[in-house]
This record gives structure tokens, sequence and C-alpha cells, in this order.
């Protein structure tokens, strides 16, 4: 299994060693045969999605932050045609564990945030800043969710955005992270969207779950994900249905996560 910076198993390795002797051995037919996850894992499979939109203004600056007392660094993206985005309302993005605010560039962020605005969505920025790989859960001094709450608002309104509307969407530990967020501090986002939630039955999010209730959420995960057993069962355990819920193929994986973004603007940008 690949996680979501494309780290492969030894396991992995092997089986993939032994689909290179299906090339080999059979050419073009070996290809056809080899099943999608190999391809994939091989290298061998499609790049990420990524919209031929211009950028518009992206920025990655470094801030401290003193719920996580350490220096972050903090991504914002504008859509092209909208000057330094100001009064525009946010979207919060929490990463996945193997994430920072660094690679949101190479994820082609800023890309989405104009193709979203040029199919028809109301105009908003994209922010988001390190949280560390503890879940968004405090750790010691270290308290990531923390500086989401009461600190990041503070750094939107400084860049000029309006930091009053916002919403949240994450990926795998950031879906977990927007899930706990939204039970803890509801009204804190207007709505969640949450790509591949990283749960497990029995953990927070489970046990916190009748106070999603009142926040408007949109779930994606992929049939082939290690976490679609959990997500059905959150689904299942949620006290309202979600307004969007999306299980189609798809694998726990980037390509499966840039695939979803447009549709995933186009309900966020919705619910400001």
């Amino acid at each position: 299994m690949t996680d979501e910076g494309g780290s492969v198993s030894r396991r992995t390795l092997l089986l993939g060693g032994g689909g290179l002797a299906v090339l080999a051995a059979g050419g073009a037919a070996g290809w056809a045969l080899l099943p999608r996850q190999y391809k994939l894992r091989l290298g061998l499979g499609p790049d990420p999605y990524v919209p031929d939109s211009p950028e518009g203004q992206v920025r990655l600056e470094t801030v401290t932050s003193r719920a996580r007392g350490q220096e972050v660094e903090l991504f914002t993206a504008v859509p092209a045609g909208h000057a330094d985005g100001a009064g525009l309302p946010v979207v919060v993005i929490l990463h996945g564990r193997s994430a920072t605010a660094a690679d949101f560039s190479s994820f082609g962020f800023g890309h989405f945030v104009t193709a979203a605005v040029e199919r028809g969505a109301p105009p908003f920025v994209l922010a988001g800043a390190d949280g560390g790989e503890n879940y968004w859960e405090p750790d010691g001094d270290d308290d990531p969710r923390a500086m989401v709450l009461d600190e990041l608002p503070a750094w939107l309104a400084q860049r000029g955005f309006d930091a009053d509307s916002r919403v949240l969407w994450g990926w795998s530990m950031g879906g977990y992270g927007a899930l706990r967020i939204a039970e803890l501090e509801p009204g804190w986002a207007s709505a969640v969207a949450a790509f591949s939630p990283a749960v497990n039955v029995g953990d927070a999010v489970f046990d916190g779950v009748d106070a999603l209730g009142p926040t408007p959420l949109a779930v994606w995960c992929g049939e082939d994900d290690p976490f679609a057993p959990a997500v059905d069962a959150l689904l299942d355990a949620l006290p309202q249905p979600p307004e969007l819920v999306s299980l189609g193929a798809g694998e726990h994986s980037r390509v499966y996560w840039n695939d979803q973004t447009l549709e995933a603007f186009d309900w966020l940008s919705g619910q400001f």
C-alpha cells in the first residue's frame, strides 16, 4: 500500500518486481494484465490531474505559531484575476500526514482555485499551515488544532481575506482533523469537506459524531481505500446524512484526491 506521499513497502516492491517480469515476458499483453494498483506503485500510472488554468497569486510564508511552539509555513492561493484576494472567503486546508504546506503548490492547488472560479464558483482563497503528524490533535506543547482555531483567523485577516467566512477541507489525516474541529468547535467553519478521512471505528471522531449534526458535510472516499470500511461506518453513525457523498473507484492517493478537488470546491464555494 502506498501512503499519500507515495512511499512503497518492501512487499509492494516484491509484487512490483513480479509485475515487471510480466511486462518483460508479455510486452503489451503483460501491461494489459497488470493490475491497476501495481501500475501505480511502479510509477506507471497516471499523474495526478491538475487543471491548466493559471495559478493566480500563490504565496508560501513563514509565520510563528505560539500554539505549536515553532515557525510554520503558511500557504495561500488567490484565483487569477482577483489581485491579492482582499475580502474573499477562505477554504482552510488541513493536510494529510505525509504532506506539508510547502507541497500545496506542487499539488496544483493554485491552478485548482482558478479553475473552480472559471467554471462558475464564487471566488475564494485557499489557506493552510503546517500541522505536523499527530492528526491535528494536541501533543504536549504542540497544539496544531489551537493554531487553526486561534491563530489562523488572525493570519488570514492580516492578509486582507474575510477571515470570518471560512470552510474546512482536509484529506486523510486532515479529513480526520477537519471532522474533529467541527465536533469540538461547531460553527468555527460553516462546512466541512473530507477526502478519505483517516478514521477508525472507536476513535475520537466516532466518540463525538453526534456533534456533527449542525455542520454541512461532504465526504469522498475511494472504494479501494484502506479507510473505506471505517468511513462507511462513520457515514452510518452520523446523526444525519452528509449533503454530498462520493464513494466511487479510487485509492488513498493524490491521483484520487485531485480527481475530486473541483467537485469539492464547487460544493464548498456555496457554503460560506
